[in-house]
């Protein structure tokens, strides 16, 4: 198969030929709800519905932040109607600025009358986590949802969840068939997610997939910027950062993916998002700091890369060596080629297009 960095003008495969391949799984329609809490509100209607339900490609995006602006930005500069949700209204008034179509939106109370703003959608991707004592925050009122999108425009929807729902594999490689393991709450909600969204789309009979993202880094969220900020590492870090194998991707590998998998629809496939080199943090933080060293000599003070809070557990997480994470079936499936395919090659990105932080 081709490799793919997807560039020039992106456009998906038409609606009505997607769906012709999927119309045998295709369920009755059900009537519209009479009433539900939310649906008839009128608060989330879009002021430029007219000019959503007439562009081919419309994407919706449930939850608005890293990786959802990232990919935003880029389907708009090629022509397709973006809308969304965030959590803040400073938040949604920076986003509209960009010429996004965006919808507050509350995971732990969700005001589902933005579910009638995905009718006229034709692609979904949803990106928000599951919040720990309610799960999904769409997918418990799952019904309402089904019933929304039968009477939309929906086409493709991808689910993002992350490598840690495979737990501890004792340093294995693994691939999109070995079993999940999670051990986290969170991770275990994770798995509920991606069994419910694609259950979902089966029975809508939707080109359905499931991304399972490693440590997510880019612009503005990188190593790199967190020795430029000098902030102090979280709990959470500080004990990453004693793994022998962290799995990682860049935002820009992620949205290439996406693209590609639009263009090549599955049914219900799952796909690990991952660079090639599982390396660990220490060793990634460490080249960090030699990258920044060489551009800004002087400017940073040189910082021990392990707290020696975390130094007692080093030996006993590369003893427990936890696993590395296979991205053969993204190059062979969706056949992407890699933008930065590895750490090395995303933080020199990042710093070769980064401004001096100390003249600002």
């Amino acid at each position: 198969m081709a490799m793919c960095q997807l560039s020039g003008q992106f456009l998906a495969p038409p609606v009505q030929a997607c769906k012709s391949l999927l119309t045998s799984l295709l369920l009755p329609r059900l009537p519209k709800p009479e009433s539900f809490p939310g649906a008839s509100t009128g608060v989330l209607r879009c002021s430029t519905e007219t000019e959503v339900s007439g562009s081919r490609n419309r994407m919706f995006i449930l939850g608005t932040g890293f990786v959802g602006q990232f990919l935003a930005q880029d389907l708009k500069n090629h022509g397709w109607v973006v809308s969304g949700t965030c959590t803040s209204a400073f938040k949604k008034k920076k986003l509209e600025e960009r010429g996004l179509n965006m919808y507050l939106f509350d995971a732990n109370e969700p005001e589902l009358g933005v579910v009638n703003a995905l009718k006229h959608c034709t692609h979904l991707l949803v990106s928000i986590p599951p919040v720990v004592g309610i799960g999904d925050p769409m997918l418990q009122h799952d019904e309402f949802l089904k019933s929304r999108i039968r009477d939309g425009d929906l086409q493709w929807l991808c689910y993002l969840s992350s490598t840690s729902v495979y737990g501890d594999c004792g340093g294995k490689l693994v691939d999109e068939d070995y079993p999940t393991s999670p051990a986290s709450e969170s991770a275990k909600l994770r798995v509920a997610a991606e069994k419910g969204w694609l259950n979902l789309g089966s029975e809508l009979g939707l080109s359905t997939q499931v991304f399972r993202n490693g440590g997510i880094y880019g612009p503005g969220r990188s190593a790199v910027d967190t020795i430029i900020k000098q902030g102090s590492l979280s709990e959470s870090q500080r004990m990453r950062i004693t793994r022998q194998y962290t799995s990682r991707v860049h935002v820009a590998d992620i949205c290439q993916a996406l693209k590609a998998s639009i263009q090549m629809p599955s049914l219900g496939r799952i796909y690990n998002i991952v660079d090639d080199d599982p390396a660990p943090r220490a060793q990634v933080f460490a080249f960090a700091q030699d990258l920044i060293e060489m551009k800004w000599p002087n400017h940073i003070e040189r910082r021990s890369v392990l707290p020696e809070s975390v130094y007692p557990l080093v030996e006993k997480a590369r003893q427990k060596a936890e696993k590395r994470v296979s991205n053969a079936r993204m190059k062979k499936e969706l056949g992407v080629m890699l933008l930065h395919p590895t750490y090395r090659a995303g933080l020199q990105s990042i710093i070769d297009n980064m401004e001096n932080p100390i003249s600002k």
